[in-house]
């Protein structure tokens, strides 16, 4: 009998999706789907793997989250903080507080990643403009070192790995912030994870990031974003918020950056990674989000993930 042909790279990257393609923001808003809801046609769609969105939308409770998911087929690959680390040591108590509850959550659905996303320097509901959009050395400073002790007890305290996102509309969003926040912080405890669709909204090019700095790459979140709109948002100067509410975020294949050399490149690193589908589009239709997951999902197969 011929050997078994070796598995493909790509195989070792598993696919899932998220409340925030649902139109999901926050932990409670009645402009969102009902959690229920959410939970039946993410698995409807073909996803296995699921993060748990903003704190306190899907159930709290471990025994309840482990029952909810498990019975539809689902299983956790992420919780999801936002944190303010570059305002120093006084927000440390403030921040852990909030950590350690998702991370406690997160562990006990058996996942092992944590997912923290620097805080807006706009206000996440009305855009409007609450700090610099750029941070002193000793901003930097705090960030880096703060980032770092988060990971530090994340890891020694609940088994997790921390995996930073950039994001539009914080300080860790162009080129030149990751490549300076990857060159502040310790490897051996914090890497990204890479959005292309927000790297790309905040000009960056998601294949030479993976290629230039593969080992900190320790998670994605794939989406696209419609280049009409974003040069109008750019123009005009658009927080993200409103951008979104664009349509500045659209469904894979039709925008940038392309998938598929994400994916190969992503590939080619040879490390066990979770790929998670995030359309931003809050609000959103309560019927709009199953039709685009599911031409999604068929989409990503197509990328052979």
């Amino acid at each position: 009998m011929p050997p078994s042909p070796a598995p493909s790279p790509a195989s070792r990257i598993r696919v899932g999706s998220a409340p925030d393609s649902w139109g999901v923001w926050f932990a409670d808003d009645p402009a969102q789907v009902p959690w229920q809801r959410f939970l039946d046609e993410v698995a409807d769609a073909g996803y296995a793997w699921i993060e748990l969105g903003p704190y306190g939308y899907l159930p709290t409770d471990p025994g309840r989250l482990r029952d909810e998911t498990g019975r539809r087929g689902l299983s956790v690959s992420a919780g999801t903080v936002f944190t303010a680390l570059h305002r120093g040591p006084s927000v440390w108590d403030a921040t852990w507080e909030h950590v350690s509850a998702v991370a406690g959550l997160t562990r006990a659905t058996g996942a092992r990643h944590l997912v923290v996303i620097p805080s807006f320097w706009r206000d996440d509901r009305t855009a409007e403009q609450i700090e610099s959009p750029e941070l002193t050395a000793g901003q930097w400073q705090h960030l880096a070192t703060g980032t770092e002790r988060l990971a530090r007890e994340v890891r020694d305290r609940y088994g997790l790995e921390v995996v930073v996102h950039p994001h539009a509309d914080t300080h860790i969003d162009t080129e030149a912030h990751v490549e300076r926040f990857l060159d502040a912080t310790d490897p051996a405890l914090v890497n990204l994870c890479l959005d292309t669709g927000h790297y790309a909204y905040c000009g960056g090019d998601s294949v030479k990031l993976i290629e230039t700095y593969g080992e900190r790459i320790g998670y994605l979140h794939l989406k696209q974003v419609d280049p009409a709109v974003l040069a109008e948002v750019v123009a005009k100067g658009t927080p993200f918020g409103p951008a979104v509410r664009q349509g500045v975020m659209c469904e894979p294949p039709r925008g940038v950056p392309a998938l598929e050399p994400v994916l190969a490149a992503a590939a080619k690193l040879d490390a066990d990674l979770f790929a998670i589908v995030e359309q931003d589009m809050y609000p959103c239709p309560p019927d709009r989000p199953l039709p685009i997951a599911r031409r999604t999902r068929r989409y990503l197969r197509g990328c052979g993930v």
